[in-house]
């Protein structure tokens, strides 16, 4: 089978899912996989070795300024004809499946010339009946027309009764000692120079901050440290907590390792808006609306942590994948969720979201 998977290169969550994808797409004997990425320049991916000859395309992505969205600059710097001339110029014809991870030149091409094509993604859960923050006829039809499929396979941390399968979880590093008074920091969306003089009015905490910085110095209770796969995996591991935008990679991986969540929502993004509301229903983590001490200080005394664990999310997709008879996807949805555990960050036995087997069939 010959895979064609593109990857939305805005954010580095889809990037992550896309390396827990590769890695058992490479040890399936009948699959030969070519990977596409979209959303920046080439020359900012970084650690892409396990993808091969990868290409890369501009495609479409949101401008931010100062953790909001900007629209207008957003219409201004997507050009539509070179996403439409790249649509046209992609030959899929080599190709059995087209994978995509909210990737929208690989999934139009795909439907162009016919060729079947599965998505899969957080984004795609978003069709179905769960919390929802920021929702407007517009975020609606980015996610039905951005990068649509012939079959969704849409993730979150919770079924809330739809066919929608747990996150897929890229981790390496899992039995490192946590220190005690280290917390990871990732506001991708943030100004630097607004989020270390916040972080510096707490100087009993060490902070491991990750960011574009062009070498790793310590400033005071912050090391700064510049974008790196495996450092980030590592210090992930290691910290009891993590300060980030409301992303769903990074909050996925914080979860299933145990370590307490604070999230600040990009606003004007409704996916971030709703992972928030989403983390704070179940109780899996805390949310500050912006860049607050008053929020930090309070997370930071709280105690608590989240219980969960998904199982290997994208060795069973790659499974289904190789099966000439696929199951449908509630039944592969089923099957997954009864091998997770999702537990609050409330007290032992409080708050208590574990899965039935049948929820998601």
């Amino acid at each position: 089978m010959r895979i064609f998977y593109g990857v939305q290169g805005t954010g580095n969550g889809h990037i992550s899912r896309a390396r827990a994808m590769a890695t058992h797409l490479q040890n399936a004997a009948n699959i030969d996989t070519r990977f596409l990425f979209s959303g920046r320049p080439r020359d900012q991916y970084f650690d892409m070795e396990i993808f091969g000859n990868w290409q890369s395309k501009t495609g479409l992505s949101f401008v931010t300024e100062r953790g909001r969205v900007n629209p207008a600059k957003t219409i201004i710097r997507n050009k539509l004809w070179r996403f439409y001339r790249d649509i046209c110029e992609l030959d899929l014809s080599q190709y059995d499946l087209v994978l995509s991870d909210f990737e929208p030149i690989t999934a139009w091409a795909a439907r162009r010339q016919g060729i079947p094509c599965i998505t899969l993604g957080h984004q795609y859960a978003f069709r179905y009946d769960i919390p929802l923050e920021g929702d407007s006829w517009l975020s609606r039809s980015i996610i039905k027309y951005f990068a649509p499929g012939s079959e969704y396979l849409g993730l979150h941390w919770h079924h809330f009764g739809q066919p929608i399968l747990p996150p897929i979880i890229d981790l390496r590093e899992r039995s490192l000692p946590v220190k005690d008074n280290q917390v990871l920091v990732y506001l991708g969306f943030e100004d630097p120079a607004e989020v270390i003089p916040l972080l510096h009015k707490f100087p009993q905490q060490k902070f491991v901050y990750y960011g574009e910085f062009s070498e790793r110095r310590d400033e005071q209770n912050i090391t700064l440290c510049p974008l790196s796969v495996k450092g980030f995996k590592h210090e992930l591991a290691q910290s009891r907590g993590v300060i980030c935008n409301a992303g769903f990679e990074l909050a996925s991986e914080a979860l299933h390792l145990g370590k307490r969540l604070l999230v600040k929502p990009l606003h004007g993004q409704m996916e971030q808006l709703s992972n928030a509301l989403a983390l704070t229903s179940l109780k899996l983590g805390q949310r500050m609306e912006n860049l607050s001490e008053a929020a930090i200080r309070d997370w930071l005394d709280c105690a608590e942590q989240p219980d969960c664990h998904y199982p290997d999310v994208a060795a069973a997709i790659v499974n289904w994948l190789q099966q000439s008879q696929r199951c449908p996807v509630a039944e592969l949805a089923g099957r997954l969720w009864a091998e997770a555990r999702v537990a609050s960050a409330g007290p032992a036995g409080d708050n208590d979201v574990r899965v039935p087997v049948a929820a998601a069939g």
